[in-house]
């Protein structure tokens, strides 16, 4: 006679998530399920770190309840039943049929911590890709007062999830994650930046003695190629301290060769001839842009490595790494920009897993000037 299943088994049994952690869940569970001492070799994750609502309310029950005597467990399953019980508080559609099915998937018992190594590692990229997208909304959210802000906040918990990990799987010398990094995002057309930057060309063309306060704004902050080299030509000029004006802007971009992509003489000179407030407004205007922009695309590197399982959770750490740096070198400039001092990270230790402890400020608005 062909089993029955019980009322929702096929919702835990039949389908499965698409990656093999499911089935690296189902045997640990078995494991604990069949030799509930085994619970004390297993370490470095909680309920949380399970990808189902079942299986993080059976192990919440398992690790809730006392254990059983050996050899009474060994004869009846009074244990598993209040198991059963418990678990089903938090996740209704568990069955004893599904308990006996993680039992018989479970190969070895012996190895739940190997077992519990795999779903930390599992819940380490989950982690990462959760934090990565609440960088992503956050960049994108045009409802902040604060942008900046927020951003470098989210950027902190992000960087805060990598040293955890890093904690629990310290990277190896270099092991770089195998996923190939998106490309910087394309430079916006005809929108309110690019007009932005033209004002801010056009008043440093104006008032180049400015240009020395704004150091840390660099050609790359700038959305387009030729507004990032007409940045370059006027910070050449008043660093070799020649005549700055439009023509002599123009003269210098010539021989830097920004016209060979068919820009217009004409039109280069008057973008620069409609100079208004100050350069260290529009400045600290692309310089935010450029964080931000930084911040998004960070995320997105981060997103491709978490979202690429043969990656591991060191080569994660890496790439991670490697990727927040380029916020923290904008972040500098910002904080030079602002006259906001920099912000000192905690970097907490694990709270699931033993081990060695690991090794923005509001911004001010300056003001400016409406006319010269």
């Amino acid at each position: 006679m062909p089993h029955a299943p019980e009322p929702d088994e096929d919702d835990l049994d039949a389908i499965a998530p698409p990656q093999p952690v499911f089935h690296v869940e189902q045997a640990l569970l078995g494991a604990l399920l069949l030799d509930p001492h085994r619970l004390s070799d297993v370490t470095g994750i909680a309920t949380d770190s399970f990808s189902t609502a079942a299986h993080s309310a059976l192990y919440a029950a398992i690790t809730t309840l006392p254990p059983p005597d050996p050899a009474e467990h060994a004869k009846n399953t009074k244990w598993l039943d209040r198991v059963l019980a418990t678990g089903r508080e938090q996740a209704r559609g568990l069955t004893a049929s599904y308990l006996h099915t993680l039992v018989q998937v479970c190969p070895w018992p012996s190895h739940a911590p190997a077992y519990a190594r795999m779903v930390e590692a599992e819940h380490a990229r989950r982690r990462l890709l959760t934090a990565t997208e609440r960088l992503a909304q956050t960049v994108h959210d045009a409802s902040l007062p604060h942008p900046v802000q927020t951003v470098l906040a989210k950027a902190d918990a992000l960087a805060a999830v990598v040293d955890d990990i890093a904690a629990r799987f310290p990277p190896r010398a270099g092991v770089l994650p195998r996923t190939t990094a998106p490309p910087p995002p394309a430079a916006p057309g005809h929108t309110e930046a690019v007009e932005e930057e033209q004002i801010l060309l056009a008043t440093a063309t104006a008032y180049p003695s400015d240009i020395d306060s704004v150091r840390w704004l660099l050609p790359d902050d700038l959305t387009l190629p030729l507004h990032a080299g007409l940045w370059q030509c006027l910070t050449a000029l008043t660093r070799r301290r020649e005549p700055v004006d439009p023509v002599t802007v123009l003269w210098e971009a010539q021989q830097r060769g920004l016209l060979d992509d068919g820009s217009e003489p004409g039109e280069v000179l008057r973008l620069l001839a409609e100079p208004a407030g100050s350069v260290e407004h529009w400045g600290e205007r692309a310089l935010q842009r450029s964080l931000l922009a930084t911040a998004e695309h960070t995320g997105r590197r981060i997103e491709a490595y978490a979202s690429d399982p043969a990656n591991t959770p060191f080569q994660l750490v890496v790439g991670a790494r490697r990727a927040l740096a380029d916020i923290s070198a904008v972040r500098t400039r910002w904080q030079h920009a602002t006259g906001t001092a920099p912000a000192q990270r905690r970097r907490p230790a694990p709270t699931t897993r033993a081990g060695p402890p690991t090794t923005s400020a509001a911004h001010t608005v300056r003001s400016t000037r409406a006319t010269r």
